[in-house]
């Protein structure tokens, strides 16, 4: 049995296992990756081990900021923005550019209520899934916090609209600890509620319907939304496909990472959201260990999720404030140099064959 620990360490772990695979091909084509990786997912950043990228380290700044204020969404959207403005400082690689807008509008003095840009990118729903898992019984509280997360970096409507749906599927996942795969209906209707009234996001949750119905792959789902040549980090385009892998892949971990990932695109995004959804279904223990394990990364590693999976779990019970998970933090500027070295090493390395 899959108890509420093994989920949120599956929601944690699932980020960052996601991620670290998806991360050396971000960007790359379905073509190419079939040529560049042979259809074969594994850790393949640094010697064989992964890394973690901003997706991860974005859902580490929500967990840590709701375990230090649970009960109230101004002190976890100052604590967040707070995450956010260091995190800055210390030069990470690959910012996103909506998100880049936000932080530099927090480091001028803009309010977390007012520091988000006009975009319907896919950052705040790659953090939501733990926002939804810690709230699961009080989803008043998941929307108000989930709206504080989402507006401090994105003010389009949409983005809250696909992180919302992303909190949503974690949050009935672990309320009502699903181990077979739910009825079409109840899980349409759960991402549905996200935007009703949005014309584009309700076209998408039919073309979910129709591909479950018509029971296509992962890859032909991207196809019917135009995505062919790999998921861009538009909302409307990343959460529809992350959840349609998880529920076509339903309770099947390396099934549901593996699918989304070879469609192409932002798969670091794309993997972790993924990663977390159906790491909230099978837990800790359906992840593969090489995959699991394989995580090189410091001062953040694979001991560190668990922790905090483990104190966001206790804390989530009674939401009351609870003690961070600490690390050696200066040391994020030496990893992020190594972190930065590696990453212009394989685009260098893009430059060559296989096209």
């Amino acid at each position: 049995m899959v108890t509420p620990r093994d989920r949120f360490r599956g929601v944690v772990l699932g980020t960052a296992v996601g991620d670290s695979l998806g991360l050396p091909a971000e960007g790359l084509s379905r073509r190419r990756l079939r040529k560049w990786c042979g259809g074969e997912w594994r850790h393949r950043f640094v010697f064989g081990r992964g890394m973690i990228s901003d997706d991860t380290e974005h859902a580490i700044f929500v967990a840590q900021s709701l375990l230090a204020c649970p009960d109230s969404r101004e002190d976890f959207s100052r604590r967040f923005a707070w995450c956010l403005r260091w995190w800055l400082a210390s030069c990470p690689p690959g910012v996103g550019w909506a998100t880049l807008r936000a932080i530099v509008r927090l480091w001028f003095g803009f309010s977390p209520k007012r520091s988000g840009v006009r975009s319907a990118g896919n950052g705040p729903a790659m953090r939501s899934a733990i926002i939804g898992a810690f709230f699961a019984f009080s989803p008043e509280r998941m929307d108000d916090f989930l709206e504080a997360s989402t507006r401090i970096t994105h003010s389009d409507p949409r983005a809250l609209i696909g992180a919302s749906a992303v909190a949503k599927i974690a949050a009935w996942t672990v309320r009502d600890q699903l181990s077979g795969r739910p009825p079409l209906g109840e899980c349409l209707a759960a991402i549905r509620s996200s935007g009703s009234e949005d014309k584009e996001w309700l076209a998408v949750v039919e073309a979910i319907r129709s591909a479950c119905v018509r029971g296509l792959s992962v890859e032909r789902f991207a196809d019917l939304l135009g995505l062919s040549q790999g998921v861009t980090g538009y909302a409307y385009h990343t959460v529809p496909v992350a959840v349609y892998s998880w529920y076509h892949h339903f309770g099947d971990f390396e099934a549901t990472v593996s699918s989304i990932l070879s469609c192409g695109g932002d798969t670091d995004t794309t993997g972790a959201i993924a990663g977390a959804l159906a790491g909230a279904v099978v837990g800790d223990q359906g992840i593969p260990e090489p995959w699991k394990w394989g995580i090189l990364d410091w001062p953040r590693g694979t001991k560190f999720f668990v922790e905090l999976a483990d104190r966001l779990a206790e804390s989530s019970v009674e939401q009351k404030p609870a003690p961070h998970v600490s690390y050696f933090w200066p040391g994020v500027v030496l990893r992020n140099f190594f972190f930065l070295v590696i990453v212009l090493l394989h685009g260098l390395r893009r430059l060559a064959p296989p096209y």
